[in-house]
């Protein structure tokens, strides 16, 4: 059948080690083995955690949570990113306690989304650091009735006596809720046997043991942090080099020197991520570099630009990068991580496609171009269709449709959510994703989201590609904060463009506007109704860089977008020049 891959029961993966029974062999086997390394702002080794301390401290968090909680009653963690996130963990997992991984509140200011998340699980317990307890729950309470809070940090790991209780894989192991990219964060429920089944396929695909160093920065409430930085080296018996977001945010080229000083083999994020070393580069001078360690390099973002990939390899291939080490990916939380890899060794695979063909969710070559980056193959271990998303019919192989994904790393469903289950994860066996694709030689192109997609007079625009004609139209356009989608007026759909603007820059607004109006009119062939500059920090983006367009749409809509305005001085200088 067109668009289907290797199937899930030809390749049914023989039972093996749950992760509690991995870290207990570890911590016998071989205790003083390092298994994580934390790195501060400014890189300097701040805390180590062996596999036996690991061990001896998740049982001492086990039994602290067996005496006061229920197997399946959910705790949510909410730390930065430290030894004591993975030892409460590993103590859910021990316990049988369902670990629900939290951003934390910034500045005693609550999102939205965590709010939801709290009020969705109906925690029994918070489990966080000491000095953050009480802060916490001064800003959580009201909508969190947990019981227990509990201090990691001061919790003794002698001589606990605690026996693990046994798991089997259908058993939830923790809930990854969404990002909330197009609606409200849902709990996906990722069973200890979803959790396996992706670590063995992470393994293989990107062709890791136990001499495979792993360097990271994405947080651990976020599905990449935790099960691809955290879960995956300990899996291979590897080690891990841990950063924090904030420090790859401020200094990201601290980034590439700890993949030198470590001999990385693995580290990799959003597009952004690359785009942001670039940018660095570009503004001062390098330090000591040496990127020829690095064999998978990967880049998990939707849409993954080509022109990332190449001004990447071209500021740090004199710096020992090698383009083979490219690993373009795909995967999302209700997958456990990962769907897609590409050969390790192999880079990038590009394809030319005719844009107005692809409007129409056609492949054809020639015309006006565009160029896709394939986001890898499929794995063993599951099938992959491409179907439509209207009929439910599975596409021809020059058809682009939603990507639907089938094996056991998918997971079992919303936690208590039982519409949205039935909706995303019963679809004749297959996760239905949600993301736009086509399949191509094996290699699978991600084009989109359905729900994002934006229609008008009948025909298809991917917002992405918008957005990415419009921040590049004018200077003073903040990269990576814009938002394009449609709004219905006058009975037919229109086209709305959201930009935040840089800070301290001199331009006329309706420079800009124009700008923006005349890129997206000659490379897309239509026209924008409304554009809104607004001020940094308006545009709002997931933990993994998605930008929220549904929330800038309602946003739009409320009126709440803060406006940039330039300072009058500024004004009347950019008009006289």
């Amino acid at each position: 059948m067109s668009g289907i891959r290797s199937g899930s029961k030809e390749f049914e993966m023989p039972p093996r080690e749950l992760l509690p029974e991995v870290l207990r062999r570890r911590a016998v086997a071989e205790a003083d083995r390092t298994a994580y390394i934390f790195l501060d702002d400014n890189g300097e080794e701040t805390a180590a955690l062996s596999y036996g301390e690991l061990h001896a401290r998740a049982l001492a968090v086990a039994a602290e949570l067996e005496s006061r909680c229920a197997p399946g009653d959910r705790a949510l963690l909410v730390f930065p990113q430290c030894p004591e996130f993975i030892i409460a963990y590993f103590g859910c997992l021990y316990a049988g306690v369902v670990a629900v991984p939290l951003n934390p509140p910034r500045r005693a200011r609550v999102q939205e989304a965590t709010i939801s998340i709290v009020r969705d699980c109906a925690p029994a317990a918070v489990l966080s650091l000491e000095m953050f307890l009480a802060p916490l729950r001064a800003v959580l309470e009201s909508y969190c009735a947990a019981p227990h809070w509990l201090a990691v940090d001061r919790m003794s790991s002698a001589a606990v006596e605690f026996e693990p209780t046994a798991r089997i894989v259908d058993d939830p192991a923790f809930l990854q809720y969404t990002s909330g990219s197009t609606a409200a964060p849902k709990g996906v429920v990722v069973t200890h046997g979803n959790l396996i089944a992706n670590e063995e396929m992470i393994r293989q695909g990107f062709g890791h043991d136990r001499d495979s160093t792993v360097v990271g920065w994405a947080p651990f409430f976020h599905d990449q942090g935790l099960i691809g930085n955290v879960l995956q080296p300990l899996y291979t018996g590897a080690t891990s080099i841990l950063m924090s977001p904030t420090a790859f945010i401020r200094r990201p080229l601290l980034w590439l020197s700890t993949i030198t000083r470590y001999r990385a083999h693995t580290s990799g994020g959003p597009n952004f991520a690359f785009d942001a070393c670039v940018s660095r580069a570009a503004a001062g001078p390098l330090p000591e570099l040496d990127l020829s360690s690095w064999r998978v390099a990967f880049n998990g973002a939707e849409p993954i630009r080509p022109e990332t990939l190449r001004a990447f390899t071209e500021t740090f291939a004199p710096h020992g990068f090698d383009a083979g080490a490219w690993y373009p990916c795909y995967g999302l939380a209700e997958a456990t991580l990962l769907v897609t890899g590409s050969p390790v060794g192999r880079g990038p695979r590009l394809l030319e496609v005719d844009a107005d063909a692809l409007a129409q969710r056609r492949y054809a070559v020639g015309g006006r171009t565009r160029t896709l980056v394939g986001s890898g193959q499929v794995l063993t271990g599951e099938q992959v269709r491409i179907v439509d998303p209207e009929t439910c019919r599975t596409c021809p192989p020059d058809r682009v449709g939603e990507i639907w994904v089938s094996g056991n790393h998918v997971a079992h469903g919303y936690w208590r959510n039982p519409t949205a289950t039935a909706a995303t994860f019963r679809a004749d066996g297959f996760l239905r994703t949600g993301d736009l694709g086509l399949l191509l030689d094996g290699e699978l192109y991600v084009v989109g989201r359905v729900k994002d997609l934006i229609i008008i007079r009948g025909r298809n625009y991917y917002p992405q590609d918008i957005e990415h004609t419009a921040q590049a139209a004018h200077p003073a356009l903040r990269a990576g904060a814009v938002a394009a989608f449609a709004i219905t007026g006058s009975g037919t759909e229109k086209l709305v463009v959201v930009q935040e603007i840089r800070r301290d820059i001199e331009a006329d607004p309706a420079d800009i506007t124009g700008a923006i109006k005349a890129a997206v009119t000659a490379e897309h062939e239509v026209a924008v109704a409304d554009i809104v500059l607004a001020e940094p920090g308006q545009v709002q983006r997931t933990s993994s860089g998605k930008i929220m367009r549904s929330a800038a749409r309602e946003r739009y809509l409320a009126g709440a977008f803060e406006m940039w305005t330039p300072a009058a001085d500024d004004l009347t200088q950019a008009q006289r020049s």
